[in-house]
Formats: C-alpha cells, structure tokens, sequence
C-alpha cells in the first residue's frame, strides 16, 4: 500500500507512474477523492462535537440563571448535531471502507532504477553465467525424457485431478526432493537463512498484506467455507508472521527460507505452456523472505539475487538475470530481477526465481514496523523476497541439462548425497 501522504504531494508523480506500469486502471483519482472527503468529513465532526461540547456547559449555565427557554432551544440544537454527528460517523464508515479498498488496488511505484518498458520483450539481461552446453545429439525436452525413463506420469497426473496436474514417480520424485533438501541446506549453512515451515492454508487478511488480495483472487483457490486461503508461494505466510508487531531494529535484517507446495489456478496464463511440467496448478518451492532496513534494501536485493544464483552455481547449469521493465514489475514490486536457467530440450530460458523488493509496500498493508533504538518512533520495515529456487522448472533444466545421449540422466555431483550416492538416472 502507497502512503496517502505522498500520494497527495506527488499527485502528478504517482499518475505518471501508473501509465508507465500500464496500470491506467488503477483508482489513484478515486482514492485521493475519497481521502479529500474523508478528511473534509473529520473536520466537519470535529467542529460539530466542539460546538456540542460548548453548547453542553451553557445549557448547564441558563438553567442555573433561570433561563429556561433558551436552554431547552439549545437543547433542541444540542439533538440536531447528535444527528448531524451520527449521519456524518455513518458517511465516514462507508468512505473509509472504499477508501482501503482502492488504496488496496494501486500498485507499488516503481523505483528510479527500473528502466521504462512497456512490456517483457523490454526487460534488460543484466548478466550471463555459464557455457550453454553443446551436445552432440539432439538434446530432448523433458516430458520425453521423463516419459521414457518412466520418472513424470502426466496420464495418471490427469486422472487424478485433470491437466496442468503430474506424478513424479521414482528417481525424479527422489530428485525433487534432494533438491529442496539441498536449496535449503545451502540457504540455512551458507547464506544464514533461519528456516521456518508454516502454514499452507491462511486467512484472508495474510493475502492482503502480500498484495495477493483483493486484485487476484481469481487466481487464488479458496474454501468458502472456513475462508481459508491455499498460497500461492510461501511468501505469503512468511511475510506475515511478523505482522501487527514492532521489530526490534537491532535484530534486522531477518532473513527466512521456506519450503512449501504452492498452489494456483494459472487463469492468467491460460493456454501458455500446457505441455511437460513448467506451469502447474500444484508446484513446490524454497522461497527466501527477508525483513530489512529502509537504507540496506537495495544492497539486500542484490544479496539475495545472488543467494538465488550460487543455487545455478551450485548445479552446474547456465543461467541469467534479467531486470524487469515498468511493464513487467508485478503489482506489489518497486524493483524485481529473474534469475533464469537454460533448458536445452525445451530450448527457452526458465524463470527460476523472481527476486523483488517491495520497500515499505507490503509493510504498510501488513503493518509490519521497527524501532531503531527503545522509544524511537516506529518505522516500516523494507521486505524481500526471491525464490531459492523454484521447482518444478529446477527440476526441468537439471533434467535437460544433465541428458546422456542414451537417455539417461546424470545427478549434479552437490545433489547425489540427497540421492543415496546415485549417479546417473537411467
């Protein structure tokens, strides 16, 4: 959530941010319109209780001197504005509920940095790591390669809960799980990371303060019944762990690695990579969150791209940064880098992790605060996050990577103490 205030003396800032993030749908006009009469309404009922609060004592007065009538004029003035007063606490109910709903629906600004672009075809390759294997034989795509070993069972995956849905069977579902073990091992040993396992269902309120709610929700699955909400990343529960509390600052940056399964509808991508296991309903994912200070968080995302990329170093596989233009930047990042490897059966870069940092956005909603020494004022705090990486697409570019011209498929030396000391799936 923006701060009003800013919004207010940078109006024609805040405007021209919007068209730049082509978000031209964003209520910022009926958001500074609704604060202006809410503002305007406060003033009305505070005038109006000082005049009742005057009125109140010289009713007392005439009484006292005998002034009868005027005194129960007054009184009759005193019952008008207990009216005036309730109609108005009635307006400044509904005006303040449309208030936070609109304020919910505007995105983060954009940071300086983040060059202008109107779409994903204008995101800027930072940086390339590694040689893109040559093969001499015609690399395959994982769903093949997964099928013929007999590892990935996509016509059982769709019995069971319809497409967009998978089994990993075997070695693959072996290779999943070492790699999770390994990320978070990496993570926690070498990066510092303090490892949390939460929740995978939450309360609506959780989803609001990640910006996941109220302007996604048709890519959310809800049980209506309980209003639990099923994440679509870790993010959300990690996030919100320290929300309504005030942070000790000596104690930042706090930094947090989660494993959890993900769920999402993928409305918004519909008909987009519907073969092999790159996009589904149910994914897994390490994710790392971080809780920092206003003045470090440009130096904490950089940190954290590169906790993101030692992952592809660690592997063995090519990979690149990419900075996402205004275009690009999802609706809660005020600056967001994707770390991509390369899958040669598939023959496309793959987004492994979006690495974003959101500066107070996501704070405000979740009022996540700190002191940076007893009895200051409270401050938000910046939060972070990157995915540490994510699977199944991990999974995929090991697989193509790591192809034998037999079919086979070699496991990255760091992953074959999760394996048992296997060294070759075939």
């Amino acid at each position: 959530m923006l701060d009003i205030r800013y919004m207010r003396e940078h109006r024609d800032g805040v405007f021209a941010a919007m068209a730049v993030l082509a978000a031209t749908d964003a209520p910022v006009a009926e958001a500074l319109a609704l604060d202006e009469r809410r503002r305007q309404i406060l003033t009305e009922v505070e005038a109006l209780r000082a005049e009742r609060n005057t009125g109140s004592k010289q009713i007392g007065q005439l009484m006292r001197e005998g002034k009868r009538a005027e005194g129960q004029a007054l009184q009759g003035r005193m019952s008008q504005i207990g009216d005036q007063i309730k109609a108005l606490d009635e307006e400044l109910a509904r005006v303040e509920t449309a208030f936070q709903d609109a304020m919910l629906r505007i995105p983060n600004l954009p940071h300086p940095d983040v060059p202008v672009g109107k779409d994903e075809s204008e995101n800027v390759v930072v940086r390339a790591e590694g040689a893109v294997a040559e093969f001499d034989f015609e690399p395959k795509a994982h769903w093949d390669l997964g099928v013929a070993l007999d590892i990935i069972d996509f016509e059982r995956g769709v019995k069971l809960s319809g497409t967009r849905f998978y089994l990993l069977k075997g070695a693959a579902a072996r290779l999943q799980r070492a790699l999770i073990t390994w990320m978070l091992d990496l993570h926690i040993e070498q990066h510092g990371y303090i490892e949390v396992y939460p929740p995978y269902m939450v309360k609506s309120e959780i989803m609001v303060g990640t910006g996941n709610l109220p302007k996604f929700g048709d890519n959310l699955y809800h049980d209506a019944e309980e209003d639990f909400w099923w994440i679509p990343t870790a993010e959300a529960p990690v996030t919100n762990m320290y929300r309504d509390e005030i942070l000790d600052g000596g104690r930042l940056p706090i930094n947090h690695v989660a494993y959890t399964a993900c769920f999402r509808r993928e409305k918004m991508s519909a008909g987009r990579d519907v073969r092999g296991i790159k996009r589904g309903h149910q994914f897994d994912k390490v994710e790392m969150v971080k809780f920092v200070t206003p003045e470090s968080s440009l130096d904490e995302l950089h940190r954290l791209i590169g906790h993101a990329e030692d992952v592809c170093r660690g592997l063995g596989i090519p990979h690149r940064v990419v900075q996402m233009c205004t275009g690009d930047l999802s609706f809660v990042s005020a600056a967001k880098y994707d770390v991509e490897m390369w899958a040669p059966g598939c023959g496309e870069w793959l987004e492994v992790s979006s690495c974003a940092n959101f500066m107070d956005f996501q704070a405000r909603r979740a009022n996540i605060r700190f002191r940076r020494e007893p009895g200051a004022r409270p401050e938000y705090v910046h939060t972070l996050n990157g995915s540490g990486l994510a699977l199944p697409r991990t999974m995929i570019a090991v697989i193509e990577n790591y192809q034998q011209a037999d079919g086979s498929i070699v496991v990255p030396q760091v992953l074959r103490p999760y394996m048992g000391g296997l060294t070759r799936i075939g």
